[in-house]
């Protein structure tokens, strides 16, 4: 493979190397892999690098004009064959829409779109008469579809989405520009967390033949969208009434809610390999809201990662007390779920038989808290859509006294009772408790000093704490003996000197069985905060510090994570040439695994 020169990227398409123009990087490399990704277009169909041209006028032989990209009905790029045309801008730059029209009158292509990276905007070209119109449409066709097939898709037809964010980026901008009457970030939320669920609703309930409700045609009035998304919403609420407020409404007006019915339609979100409903959240709220209370997102390779090194069963009974959007839990179910269809299968169990099984475990054996009002909404209805475990989530403060608990929060969450935990609570260096009546609940919320053997004593309560320290003695409560845990803490736990007390702490509550640091980048461009994740183990009522001797724990430095400290994905080339997202994370549970069996050989 050639060597990268400074300053340049392999185009995604061609594998030409390209200067690392803005404009490379945020439009036409993005939306090339979207045309792959999404849309299924094969590459050898897509020009990029060196730029196919159009003509500047109809008697123009040369072909004046740079597209930036062009898609063609085959592998044949010609006039003839020309299909769609891109036209990309940095995310600066909000002109070029004239400059698409120009390209599509004077080519034989009858589909457009401008893309900045934020923003995009569908063109399909009309000629009649012996004049030439353009009309915005919902999107464009996937390949192998016509335009008229737009908006007309059987629930089988739905894909999964490989990466949702540029999509809600798209959406969250449509909005900012064109929504009326709406300008807080957190109603923008609000109303796309409720279409979420009209669409996860659509798919749920749709049969695999049938057409969707949740589509926008190319030549359908906006007011008939609205008018079915508004009766799939009223749907919503009659079948998660104890989740959706009555008085919950869809506010946007007919042309916003085609817009966005456009650009999710082509997708099936109950199916994605991401949570949907989490890279919403992120992009609409995101840290500019929760990042002062230390409510950051976990990234779905942590998420996940932790999931595998936890290896939750179909039995068992399982936490997140600090839920937020209910990461954890969504993949927690689905990872649970999995396993159940592979042991169902073996057993030959009709699909009615399993899928009912499927609803037993999310309502038995999923539970969640979080003391945001709203964060613990969008988890409590999202795990009803996707699994009906809508009972297992609560608005409530995971430090407070159990005593001060909601009679309903206390009989479904009962300490000592759980199986596993994972979970990231709240961080930053701003966050601490200093209520007494708190602190006094903790053994962490007090001072500890070494004495002259170099075991911590327990002394005065200290000023104040972080919560992150006050959670690792919550989770160690809520734990049933032998259960297991995989939380994400700050990496100053385990190197810093003050706080060797909560280290000796977790040692003598539990067998460590794994510390992996986390690359800087991590939660980047939010913030700098190192962190790490822990996955230990309860004692058993016969086990304790002293009796489990000498026993091997895992250690993982992880050094990439898949973007760099602005957020863009970091990529690692292949000696084939092929490109790969530069993630090290997903392979922190094999080795973990492999330990584990090399363990149990011995």
């Amino acid at each position: 493979m050639e060597e990268l020169k400074e300053g340049y990227i392999f185009d995604y398409i061609s594998g030409i190397q390209v200067k690392e123009t803005p404009e490379e990087i945020e439009a036409v490399q993005p939306f090339s892999k979207i045309l792959v990704d999404d849309y299924g277009y094969p590459k050898e169909n897509i020009h990029t690098r060196p730029q196919y041209r159009v003509k500047v006028r109809p008697s123009d032989v040369k072909k004046e004009y740079p597209v930036d990209i062009a898609v063609f009905n085959s592998s044949t790029h010609s006039e003839d064959n020309i299909h769609i045309i891109i036209e990309c801008k940095k995310k600066s730059r909000k002109d070029g829409l004239s400059q698409l029209q120009d390209y599509l009158r004077f080519s034989n292509a009858y589909l457009g779109v401008w893309f900045n990276g934020e923003e995009r905007l569908y063109l399909h070209k009309i000629e009649k008469g012996g004049k030439i119109f353009f009309e915005e449409i919902p999107n464009i066709p996937r390949y192998g579809e016509r335009v008229e097939d737009i908006g007309k898709f059987k629930r089988k037809d739905l894909k999964p989405a490989e990466n949702l964010k540029p999509t809600f980026k798209a959406i969250r901008n449509y909005l900012a520009a064109n929504a009326v009457g709406i300008t807080r970030d957190e109603v923008f939320a609000s109303q796309i967390i409720n279409l979420i669920f009209c669409k996860i609703y659509d798919e749920r309930f749709t049969k695999p033949e049938d057409t969707v409700k949740f589509r926008a045609g190319v030549d359908e009035d906006d007011e008939e969208v609205r008018k079915r998304i508004l009766d799939l919403f009223d749907k919503v609420k009659k079948q998660y009434s104890d989740v959706i407020d009555v008085a919950d409404s869809v506010l946007l007006d007919a042309k916003c809610l085609k817009y966005i019915v456009g650009e999710l339609q082509l997708y099936s979100l109950k199916d994605s390999s991401r949570d949907a409903v989490g890279e919403a959240f992120e992009i609409f709220i995101g840290p500019s809201l929760k990042g002062g209370q230390g409510q950051f997102f976990t990234p779905r390779n942590v998420v996940n990662m932790v999931i595998n090194m936890i290896d939750p069963d179909t039995d068992e009974k399982i936490l997140d007390p600090a839920c937020g959007s209910g990461g954890f839990l969504v993949e927690s179910l689905r990872y649970v779920w999995n396993k159940l269809e592979e042991k169902a299968t073996e057993l030959g169990w009709p699909e009615a038989e399993i899928e009912a099984e499927k609803q037993k475990v999310a309502i038995k054996n999923f539970r969640g808290i979080d003391k945001d009002n709203f964060l613990s909404k969008v988890a409590k209805a999202y795990l009803a859509i996707l699994g009906d475990g809508r009972g297992g989530v609560h608005c409530e403060n995971s430090l407070d006294k159990f005593t001060n608990w909601s009679a309903k929060t206390k009989e479904d969450i009962v300490e000592g009772t759980f199986d596993v935990i994972v979970t990231n609570p709240p961080f930053g260096k701003k966050l601490s408790i200093d209520a007494t009546e708190m602190l006094e609940l903790y053994d962490l919320g007090h001072k500890w000093k070494q004495d002259g053997d170099g075991n911590f004593v327990m002394e005065g309560l200290v000023d104040k704490q972080p919560p992150q320290i006050l959670f690792i003695e919550r989770c160690f409560q809520m734990l049933k003996p032998g259960g297991r845990m995989g939380i994400v803490l700050l990496e100053s736990i385990f190197g810093m000197p003050k706080y060797q007390y909560v280290v000796d702490y977790i040692r003598r509550k539990s067998k460590i069985l794994a510390v992996v640091t986390l690359p800087e980048d991590l939660f980047q461009p939010n913030t700098h905060a190192k962190c790490c994740v822990l996955i230990c183990q309860k004692y058993k009522e016969d086990e304790s510090f002293e009796s489990c001797g000498d026993y091997n724990i895992f250690m993982s430095d992880v050094k990439w994570c898949g973007h760099d400290s602005r957020g863009n994905v970091t990529y690692r080339y292949l000696e084939n040439g092929e490109k790969t997202v530069l993630d090290e994370i997903p392979l922190v549970a094999e080795r973990y695994k492999e330990m584990k069996q090399e363990d149990a050989q011995l």
